[in-house]
C-alpha cells in the first residue's frame, strides 16, 4: 500500500478509538445494543464518512453478540442511511455522510430536555476528571502524537458536522488516555448527549473560536503533566459549552 491510499483510508484514523467505543453488548437485547454503540460510534465521527466497518466475525467478537445479532443492527442502521453496503473488491460495510443539520429554530427536546441539560452536569465531572487522570499518567511518544493530531483535526475540520465530529474524537482520545473503561465509557455517554444538544442550537462561530482556544489549553496541560491546570481548563470549557446551551435552550 503506498502512502496516498494509506492516507486515504479513514478507517485507519481511527482504529485505537473503535478498539475502546465497541464493548460487549450489557443489555440483555442484543440488537438495541449493537445499534446503539455502532450509530454512537457513526455519528461522533468514530466511524468518520467513507470508512469501512470491520469484519462482521470481529465486530460480533468485540461487541458479543452472533453474527445474525450484528447483522439486523447492520441493516437497520442501511435503512437509517448510516451505511451502506458495497460489494465486490474492496467492498464492505461503508459508512455514508450524516446530514449536516443546521436548525433556524431550537427544536423541542421532548421528555429528554431535563435529563440532557442534567448531563451538562455529569460532563463536567466526568471529562475534567478524565483530564486530571490523563495529566497524571506518563504518556508515550505515539500517544502525545495522537492527541496533537485529534486537535490539529478540530481545528482545520470544516463545517457543522465535521468539526462537531472531530471535537468528539479529541474528548475521546483524551478519555482513552486515563486507560478506564469506566471513564471511556461515561466521557462517551457525555459526548452522545452533547452532540444532541449542539444539535438543536444554530452554530455560532464565535463559540467555535473559543471552544478551539479551550481545546488546544486543554492539550497543552495534559501533556506538560499538569493534572491540576488540565482539570482547570476542561471545567472552564464544559462551563461555557453549559452556559450557550442553557442561554438558546432555557
Amino acid at each position: 500500500m503506498n502512502g496516498q491510499a494509506a492516507q486515504a483510508d479513514p478507517s485507519m484514523e481511527s482504529e485505537p478509538l473503535m478498539e475502546v467505543m465497541l464493548r460487549p453488548v450489557r443489555a440483555h437485547h442484543g440488537f438495541e445494543g449493537c445499534f446503539e454503540q455502532l450509530a454512537t460510534a457513526i455519528r461522533l465521527g468514530v466511524y468518520p464518512k467513507g470508512s469501512t466497518l470491520p469484519p462482521e466475525r470481529e465486530l460480533a467478537a468485540r461487541m458479543g453478540v452472533s453474527r445474525a445479532t450484528l447483522r439486523e443492527a447492520i441493516a437497520a442502521l442501511r435503512t437509517a442511511g448510516l451505511l451502506q453496503s458495497v460489494r465486490g473488491r474492496g467492498g464492505g460495510t461503508r459508512v455514508l455522510a450524516l446530514p449536516e443539520i443546521v436548525p433556524t429554530n431550537p427544536p423541542d427536546l421532548g421528555e429528554r430536555r431535563e435529563e440532557l441539560l442534567d448531563s451538562l452536569v455529569f460532563r463536567r465531572v466526568v471529562e475534567a476528571g478524565a483530564c486530571h487522570v490523563a495529566a497524571s499518567r506518563p504518556l508515550s511518544d505515539k500517544q502525545r502524537t495522537m492527541l496533537r493530531a485529534a486537535l490539529a483535526d478540530v481545528a482545520r475540520a470544516q463545517g457543522r458536522r465535521a468539526h462537531r465530529q472531530a471535537d468528539s474524537r479529541l474528548h475521546l482520545g483524551i478519555a482513552t488516555l486515563t486507560g478506564s473503561p469506566h471513564i471511556i465509557d461515561a466521557v462517551t455517554r457525555s459526548q452522545a448527549d452533547l452532540h444532541t444538544l449542539l444539535t438543536a442550537i444554530p452554530v455560532l462561530s464565535v463559540n467555535i473560536e473559543h471552544s478551539d482556544a479551550q481545546h488546544e489549553a486543554i492539550v497543552r496541560a495534559i501533556i506538560a503533566g499538569d493534572p491540576s491546570r488540565a482539570r482547570r481548563s476542561m471545567e472552564q470549557h464544559c462551563d461555557d459549552t453549559a452556559a450557550l446551551l442553557r442561554g438558546l435552550l432555557g
